[in-house]
């Protein structure tokens, strides 16, 4: 069968460094931080003081105040960043078939703010066992797409992949296959995480997965740095509405690009760490190349998984290397979540819409606080270090790789007929 062609026609975020998709760019080629000190619940006994919050967030712009008690935060999240993006399409909902649109949003850990409220509760009191009747709807992976389909009336596809930090680049991957195989007209995809909580924050803590870097919070995530310590927390949502170009076409819609490609592997290698030589990111990384029909060579731009951990920067460096040794000259890469911090599910989400305004825009955003290389990682990767760079993307990668081994990465390209 012939596949069809998918485009972005709409995008919506809600991001440590701004609520709306002009606030987040703004600030992300600027090159600032969202990086503070925590302040949605005292931190004082955590190893860890700090995260990148989203900042300002009301969710009654999106949501009924009656609904918000029925949401856990990462649903609200993802209610206002979708409501951005299906604003900015331009959809006519009279002139559609609600039925050929769907919706995919993924999350890695879903309500886990929820789940430690009503554990806290449950077991400091000695009473009858008492719930909130919205506990269970609140805290499942899969609500947030379920909410969203019966909010715009969708009624195709809709699910919820769970991929770790992945996930949300799977949700991106799978509403592009189905699209070229021509399931769905549209579909609305993306994802959301609120995990910093006690709980969440103490976890990845005990890991040794976090900067301990209390002192100065907005210089703690260094991707490729050598004094880098781990990775800092973020959340947020990033929402996509990924259409057949046909159809996109046919009502005049704006165009951010093509999706052309989406690629897989698993490491099989541990739980939380990556290959070493980065292996699995390197075969991801070509298949999707594969699957576009297309070569290293004509790669503009990559948006790192960059997490500034220790291994996972050196692995993913070397993945790098190893699959455009021939086009290292020509090639930006940057680590975005020294600003963003790392979104967790949400962040492939985010970050293709990174990519995606880096063709959109013809800019480069920066990976801050790159003040010295980690010496094993190649003088030959261009990082575009501290300030954005301003040249031609008419292709562009988003890596994800996520705890279990998953990787899984995004390829857009410059529309043209």
């Amino acid at each position: 069968m012939k596949l069809r062609r998918a485009v972005v026609t709409g995008i919506g975020a809600v991001t440590p460094l701004g609520n709306t998709i002009s606030a987040f760019w703004d600030a992300l080629i600027a090159g600032k931080s969202g990086a503070s000190p925590i302040t949605r619940f005292n931190p004082i006994n955590h190893k860890v003081k700090f995260a990148c919050l989203v900042k300002d967030f009301d969710p009654s712009i999106s949501v009924d105040k009656k609904e918000i008690r029925k949401m856990d935060l990462y649903c609200r999240y993802a209610y206002v960043a979708s409501d951005e993006c299906m604003a900015d399409s331009g959809i006519d909902f009279n002139k559609v078939d609600k039925n050929r649109f769907g919706v995919i949003w993924a999350s890695g850990i879903g309500g886990l703010e929820t789940i430690e409220e009503e554990m806290k509760y449950f077991y400091t009191h000695d009473e009858v066992p008492k719930f909130n009747p919205f506990y269970i709807p609140k805290i499942i992976n899969n609500i947030a797409a379920g909410m969203l389909s019966m909010r715009y009336g969708f009624g195709g596809i809709s699910f919820a992949p769970v991929a770790a930090c992945a996930s949300s680049s799977q949700s991106i991957a799978d509403a592009y296959n189905y699209i070229r195989l021509g399931k769905a007209d549209a579909i609305l995809t993306g994802g959301s995480e609120a995990s910093i909580t006690p709980v969440g924050v103490g976890g990845f803590a005990a890991m040794r997965a976090l900067s301990e870097r209390n002192d100065n919070p907005q210089a703690a995530s260094r991707p490729f740095d050598k004094d880098r310590d781990g990775f800092v927390m973020g959340e947020g949502s990033g929402a996509l509405l990924i259409e057949e170009l046909e159809h996109a076409l046919a009502r005049g819609a704006k165009i951010y690009a093509e999706v052309v490609g989406c690629g897989f592997s698993s490491d099989a290698y541990h739980l939380t760490a990556p290959h070493p030589d980065g292996d699995g990111a390197y075969r991801a990384m070509k298949d999707a190349l594969a699957d576009a029909e297309m070569s290293p060579s004509e790669v503009d731009y990559v948006n790192a998984h960059a997490t500034s951990t220790p291994l996972g920067d050196i692995a993913e460096a070397k993945a790098l290397v190893n699959l455009f040794r021939d086009n290292l000259k020509n090639l930006h890469i940057s680590g975005t979540k020294s600003m963003t911090g790392h979104l967790q599910g949400a962040a492939g989400a985010l970050e293709g819409i990174i990519a995606l305004l880096a063709i959109h825009h013809n800019i480069i955003p920066p990976t801050i606080n790159l003040q010295h290389r980690d010496e094993n990682i190649s003088e030959e990767l261009n990082l575009t270090p501290l300030v954005a760079v301003h040249k031609p993307v008419n292709v562009a990668m988003s890596n994800t790789f996520g705890f279990g081994g998953h990787n899984i990465i995004a390829l857009f390209r410059r529309y043209t007929d």
